[in-house]
């Protein structure tokens, strides 16, 4: 049994992310397959890139049905997060399907440029370590719709959720290994949660 432990798919944020947990004092393993991902007491998902080329990767390596069979914390991170939904609009992708909603393209407006990226201030937060006030950091150029499991929200050209908790779900859309405090204090929440 691992307590805490990184999906790692060879591509992404995976270092980032660990060393992140480590200056919290917890060891996170680094797990490539489904049994890896299934011991694991609490998982994270990461992910930097294009939706279809991340799900391929979960798909050939049999953890999308994995996850699927989840019931303990799973927290994912940016792509993680959107990978979470039914549908990404990014090359028309299947995602997970764990909780109903679709990942968007943000749209341009005057002095938002998509890709988003930079810091964001949280306009409201509830129970994910997370304060109205904090700045977080992002770099997507999609996101998911403003819903139910939206626990923090910003907005962007128009509400997306900066974090969701859905049940034993967790997801970050912004990225608390580059966050500082704030970022800090979300993964010590998913870590007590």
């Amino acid at each position: 049994m691992t307590a805490l432990a990184i999906l790692d798919l060879g591509y992404g944020n995976t270092e980032s992310i660990r060393l992140a947990f480590a200056r919290l004092g917890v060891e996170a393993a680094l797990v490539r397959d489904a049994g890896g991902a299934e011991a694991a007491d609490q998982l994270v998902l990461p992910g930097v890139g294009a939706a279809g080329y991340a799900m391929e990767r979960l798909r050939d390596a049999g953890l999308d049905e994995a996850l699927k069979r989840r019931t303990k914390p799973l927290l994912g991170i940016c792509l993680g997060m959107q990978m979470l939904f039914e549908t990404s609009d990014e090359g028309d992708t299947q995602l997970l399907g764990l909780i109903p909603g679709r990942v968007r393209a943000l749209e341009p407006v005057p002095g938002l440029p998509v890709p988003h990226m930079g810091w964001t201030k949280i306009e409201q937060a509830d129970g994910v370590g997370l304060i109205a006030g904090d700045h977080v950091y992002f770099a997507h150029g999609f996101a998911c719709d403003d819903g139910p499991a939206t626990a923090a929200r910003v907005t962007y050209g128009r509400p997306i959720p900066a974090a969701i908790r859905h049940g034993h779900l967790w997801g970050a859309q912004f990225h608390p290994e580059r966050s500082s405090a704030p970022g800090a204090a979300f993964l010590e929440a998913f870590l007590n949660a």
